[in-house]
């Protein structure tokens, strides 16, 4: 477990998605500023990232930037990239201790943050928002719900909202993870598998005052597609055979009785077998699932030949006389 950060010693960063939100930028940035001021939080660094926003959001960045420059960095894409690749270079940019992220519509309210940084000094890694009560239309909260039962069934955490962008992290864990296309709904699976404790704190949700929903109905099926990632991801990234080996001796299986059977067809009762549909479909099972099996086989001497990942990345303590990252691995590598 991570070490926990005193309150007078925090340094807080915020990374800020921004999308065609030119409306609420300035009042997100003056309410954040209000809740860290009553909060004697003075060290802090808000980085908005503008994922090609098209009307007159990166202005208003700029001025923030010009008002506020000790607290203020911006970033801007050259087109609409997506929330997950927004985040991404949010967080590689941003060096504190504690990393915020809210979206930029005001539907996240500052006033949340004493409580989220209360959560995570009792000793979790990522606190996650959940939104109990949503103003959102039936058509977004239903299959939200859909979403978030499947998320939890499969995953195994028990959160109620995967989806919620109001989240606070430690800084080591948005280091161990990489987002990009649709992964940043499931940052608390993604930081569970790397071992890092999550934590579900519910938080207001308020109704959208300017602006319109970025999201369509299209987003619940690149998030179904994305689970299915996740779940490669975190279980079988790094044991590729188990996967392509499961479906393929599965395959094998089935190909495998079923020719029995057919032999046995034609041993036992003289059946002709060679034009039966039956019988070019147990052929294809076998062959499909022994290059399935290959594949896992190559698949795993790939990762064990190639793969720079270490797992002391994975150690969150040591003791005094514990050889440092940096020196175990120059020795390794002697």
């Amino acid at each position: 477990m991570a070490s926990q950060t005193t309150p007078d010693a925090v340094t807080l960063g915020f990374v800020i998605p921004v999308y065609n939100e030119e409306a609420t930028l300035h009042t997100l940035y003056r309410e954040i500023c209000e809740v860290l001021s009553r909060n004697h939080l003075d060290a802090f660094t808000i980085c908005f990232v503008d994922d090609g926003s098209n009307d007159h959001s990166w202005a208003r960045i700029q001025e923030l930037c010009k008002q506020d420059p000790a607290h203020c960095m911006a970033l801007r894409f050259r087109r609409n990239f997506g929330k997950a690749d927004a985040l991404q270079a949010g967080f590689e940019q941003v060096n504190a201790d504690y990393i915020f992220t809210l979206d930029a519509d005001l539907q996240d309210n500052p006033e949340e943050i004493p409580a989220f940084l209360e959560k995570i000094q009792t000793g979790f890694d990522l606190v996650s928002g959940w939104k109990q009560v949503r103003h959102d239309p039936l058509s977004k909260t239903l299959p939200s719900k859909v979403f978030n039962a499947l998320a939890r069934s499969i995953s195994g955490l028990p959160l109620h909202d995967f989806n919620c962008g109001y989240k606070l992290y430690r800084k080591n864990v948005v280091d161990n993870i990489r987002l990009y296309g649709e992964l940043h709904r499931f940052t608390p699976i993604l930081a569970n598998a790397e071992g890092f404790t999550v934590a579900e704190l519910p938080v207001q949700h308020r109704p959208r005052r300017h602006g319109y929903s970025k999201y369509g109905s299209k987003r619940f099926l690149k998030g179904a597609l994305d689970l299915i990632t996740v779940v490669v991801l975190t279980r079988y990234l790094r044991r590729p055979s188990h996967i392509f080996g499961g479906f393929g001796a599965l395959a094998g299986f089935c190909g495998f009785m079923i020719l029995a059977w057919l032999s046995f067809d034609k041993i036992a009762m003289g059946a002709t077998i060679g034009g039966r549909p039956l019988f070019f479909l147990g052929i294809l099972l076998m062959l499909l699932g022994a290059q399935l099996v290959s594949l896992g086989l190559v698949a795993e001497l790939i990762i064990r030949s190639s793969s720079p990942h270490s797992t002391l990345a994975r150690i969150s303590e040591r003791s005094a006389n514990a050889i440092p990252s940096s020196e175990h691995e120059t020795i390794v590598h002697k």
